[in-house]
């Protein structure tokens, strides 16, 4: 870890020229290098940067509080989420990079969407698989055509079939350009996940010329 920046995180500068950085944000258990091989399936070359949630559940990383599964501490959320917002900024001008798009699973995801909701210039845009609405009501945001792809699961015991859906209109009322579809899977990642993400990444590219 730098010493002077405010989270512990693994950085890879990439080996692919003008490819946009990823943000990866790990799952409830995991660390800074849970969706590195995830990352260099989807999108090989690109820089990454991976930061370990600050918060401990029975000893496991989190990136925020939760009152019970699906209960959010939105108190916690809504703080966690602009220290993160913070630290990507120290990590840009440490490691000299541009705005990221998040690639995050399940609380990972869930921790990205607050970011995009409170602090939307943080991120270019994001994969949320497995994520959930992180606030009840959210805040009035202006989400300049920021891209998201939402990934859900149809045999997801977690995330409720509702509630993704609520954030997918939650984003797209902010002015995200959000693709939301959900696979045949349940909380678990697949093959599948991969395929469309990397496939919904290099369209990105293609759009923006990298």
């Amino acid at each position: 870890m730098e010493p002077h920046l405010s989270f512990v995180h693994r950085f890879e500068p990439g080996t692919k020229s003008g490819a946009r950085p990823l943000l990866l944000l790990h799952g409830t258990g995991g660390n800074e290098d849970d969706l590195v091989p995830l990352a260099e399936m989807i999108a090989p070359g690109s820089p990454m940067l991976a930061p370990r949630g600050k918060v401990l559940e029975n000893g496991m990383p989190r990136f925020f509080r939760r009152l019970a599964e699906g209960v959010f501490d939105e108190e916690d959320v809504h703080r966690r989420a602009l220290e993160l917002a913070r630290f990507i900024e120290e990590a840009r001008k440490n490691y000299g990079i541009g705005v990221p798009v998040a690639l995050g699973y399940s609380n990972g995801a869930n921790i990205a969407a607050a970011v995009l909701l409170l602090r939307p210039t943080a991120l270019s845009g994001a994969v949320l698989l497995r994520s959930m609405a992180p606030f009840v009501r959210p805040p009035e945001v202006k989400l300049a055509s920021t891209p998201v792809l939402i990934l859900s699961g149809a045999r997801d015991p977690i995330v409720p079939a509702a509630n993704a859906a609520r954030l997918a209109s939650a984003l797209e009322v902010a002015g995200a350009v959000v693709d939301h579809r959900t696979l045949p899977v349940g909380h678990e990642l697949s093959p599948l996940d991969v395929k469309i993400a990397r496939g919904w990444l290099d369209s990105l590219a293609a759009v923006h010329g990298q």
